[in-house]
């Protein structure tokens, strides 16, 4: 923290906590309560009990996380390949032509993202690419909205390399090919790990082009809680929506330890 003074810090300190409790801890707070009820009664929930995760972590619910677990593992990777791919191929661009890149991939982020699902479901709803009404076509909504992420992630990670490093290689007789692979995906990989964990997360909480896209037999996990608070099922939804945060955390803190690891190669 950018701040000597022992009143200073605390100061800062007292300011943090009095916009991160309201804004973002109590909230989340409100809903793990919310989880353990069976009902409300006054300002907070009441009637503890363990029988909304029992129906949280089994039939529809499991089956609702499961398909938001391969959505998002299945989607990052898309995204990754196609952000990296163009990241590199943008590197070796004009500034224009960069920048025209960078534009392209940005405009699913531009609007909302209930447009890019409006927009994929005419674009696949008839021949020859019939997408619609398979879990294909939730996952590519969700390749186009996170693909912009690993681009700039990717991007941002390409200006800071080092040249020194391919240089060398190269003077040593290494073919570009061989540079790519062995030289400088090692030298982006932190970088890779944390967009893979971004598009990820990013994939995990996505409802607004889900909603419009996915099929009954494909529903991921947001969307059970969208559908189950819609139905007054307040408690029931919380302790789906714990058991999401508690994933995406845990998927987040496994890329964090990988991302760590390739730091320290």
């Amino acid at each position: 923290m950018l701040v000597h003074s022992k009143a200073g810090r605390w100061a800062a300190w007292s300011l943090f906590g009095l916009l991160f409790l309201p804004l973002f801890a109590l909230p989340l707070l409100v809903v793990v309560a919310a989880s353990f009820a069976t009902h409300w009664s006054g300002a907070l929930p009441s009637g503890p009990t363990t029988a909304n995760y029992a129906a949280a972590v089994r039939g529809e619910s499991l089956q609702a996380l499961t398909t938001s677990l391969v959505t998002a593992v299945v989607a990052s990777l898309l995204a990754l390949t196609v952000g990296t791919w163009a990241a590199l191929a943008g590197a070796a661009l004009k500034k224009r032509g960069k920048r025209l890149l960078d534009a392209l991939f940005m405009l699913p982020v531009a609007v909302p993202s209930v447009v890019v699902g409006l927009a994929v479901l005419v674009a696949f709803s008839r021949p020859p690419v019939l997408l619609n009404g398979t879990a294909s076509i939730v996952v590519l909504a969700h390749t186009v909205l996170v693909t912009a992420f690993a681009h700039q992630s990717v991007s941002a990670a390409i200006v800071r390399l080092d040249p020194a490093y391919e240089q060398a290689a190269a003077s040593l007789g290494a073919r570009p090919a061989y540079v790519l692979w062995r030289v400088r995906l090692p030298l982006l990989l932190p970088s890779l790990t944390a967009a893979a964990g971004l598009c990820f997360a990013l994939s995990m909480g996505e409802l607004s082009a889900t909603m419009m896209l996915y099929p009954p037999d494909w529903m991921p996990l947001p969307v059970r809680i969208f559908t189950a608070t819609d139905r007054g099922s307040l408690f029931s939804g919380s302790a789906v929506a714990v058991v999401l945060m508690a994933t995406t955390l845990l998927v987040l803190l496994a890329v964090s330890r990988v991302r760590t690891r390739a730091s320290y190669r």
